[in-house]
């Protein structure tokens, strides 16, 4: 036997009942021969109230003592798994990131993982526990708390199964598996048994939110199989794993992402580089660029990213490059509709889905395109309206 990492979200662990059900679970999975590693999230909803709690003191926290805050969620989980385990009369121990030696960068709010000291776990798990270990959180090379951002409960997980050679890391969560769209929003969606790395990268990447794209990189970089599945049936999931030998053609999903917006800046002088620098050294994270120069009128730079950093990005670049404020201008309300799998390499697939978003009145205000991705960039108003007719169109009539 071997050893599994097993990562329960917030919704598994969001009060005493569940955290009781997965204590369960995890003990007669034990009993079956695994060493058994568990990653825990903050219980749901936890996260957010610890936000409002900081932003209740300070508009714009400091990062660092930000980040000492949002840690304490894990713990709380932690403590009350390991209890929940030890009162069906087996062993188990938990551990903090700290305690463990997660090591990451400096990065408050969104560091990367370095490097993991996995000797205190495996004297763990060689005297019988079931070692419990907080997710999401790290500790910098001056012994500071650092968080790994949203989802970095999945790539601790992934962390831990490299770390301990681990033969899978299932990922456990309030969905059955990774789906073809929303079923939210497609009623046909189909289950997706196998989808590989690069798949799926680009579907967590493009708004499916079932994992977070950084664990599935990691995965992909030291070749673990992820099991993504529901910690409420318990059923068989979605395999995410490397390429097959034979691949066939196939869309494997429609992806969607809400709360865009677009700015452009008309006939300026100022190269792309300066101005993409310019919003990235203020941390603005850009999704789509384009680029159009003209020799009498200069260039027109247009890029996306998210609602909630339009105003403030629309004044830096305003500040920056005052004599072009008549010709800086934005659209917000946007949305990305994604089409993701080996299949849009084939000839066709993006005057497919041209063709259907034209025939329907939906604009189109820009196109990013990869060997495995399709993205466009829509009115918001449109999304859930292309999500359905795309999938109906390259996945349920597909032949």
């Amino acid at each position: 036997m071997g050893t599994i990492i097993q990562k329960f979200g917030g919704t598994s662990v969001k009060n005493t009942e569940r955290i009781l059900e997965i204590a369960k679970k995890i003990v007669e999975r034990k009993k079956l021969g695994d060493d058994i590693v568990v990653v825990l999230s903050a219980q749901g909803g936890y996260t957010d109230t610890l936000l409002k709690k900081a932003h209740n003191i300070s508009k714009t926290p400091k990062k660092r003592e930000l980040d000492v805050l949002l840690s304490t969620g894990e713990q709380i989980s932690i403590a009350l798994l390991a209890m929940a385990i030890e009162e069906l009369g087996e062993s188990a121990i938990s551990f903090t990131a700290t305690q463990l030696g997660i090591k990451t960068c400096s990065n408050y709010n969104c560091a990367q993982i370095l490097d993991i000291e996995n000797k205190k776990i495996k004297e763990a798990l060689k005297e019988g526990n079931i070692v419990v270990v907080a997710g999401f959180q790290g500790v910098d090379p001056y012994g500071n708390i650092t968080t790994l951002g949203r989802g970095g409960s999945d790539t601790t997980a992934v962390a831990l199964g490299v770390a301990l050679d681990a033969q899978e890391v299932e990922i456990y969560t309030d969905v059955d598996g990774i789906y073809s769209a929303d079923p939210r929003v497609v009623k046909d969606a189909k289950k997706i048994d196998e989808i590989n790395y690069s798949e799926m990268i680009e579907m967590a990447g493009n708004g499916a939110k079932v994992l977070h794209s950084r664990s599935v990189e990691l995965a992909c970089k030291y070749n673990i199989k992820i099991h993504l599945r529901s910690s409420y049936s318990w059923k068989e999931g979605s395999i995410v794993k490397g390429e097959d030998e034979m691949e066939k053609e196939v869309i494997r999903g429609i992806t969607h992402s809400k709360n865009l917006s677009k700015i452009t800046l008309r006939d300026t002088p100022h190269r792309l580089v300066d101005v993409i620098n310019t919003l990235s050294n203020k941390g603005y994270n850009i999704d789509i660029i384009t680029h159009d120069f003209d020799l009498e009128r200069g260039a027109t730079i247009s890029c996306i990213l998210k609602q909630e950093l339009l105003e403030s990005a629309f004044e830096v670049l305003e500040d920056k490059y005052p004599e072009s404020r008549k010709n800086l201008i934005h659209i917000p309300n946007l949305g990305k509709v994604s089409v993701i799998g080996i299949g849009v390499k084939s000839k066709g697939v993006a005057a497919q889905v041209f063709k259907v978003l034209s025939e329907n009145n939906i604009s189109i205000e820009m196109v990013s395109s990869s060997d495995i991705n399709i993205s466009c960039i829509i009115h918001q108003k449109n999304l859930e309206k292309a999500v359905s007719l795309l999938h109906r169109e390259l996945i349920e009539e597909a032949k």
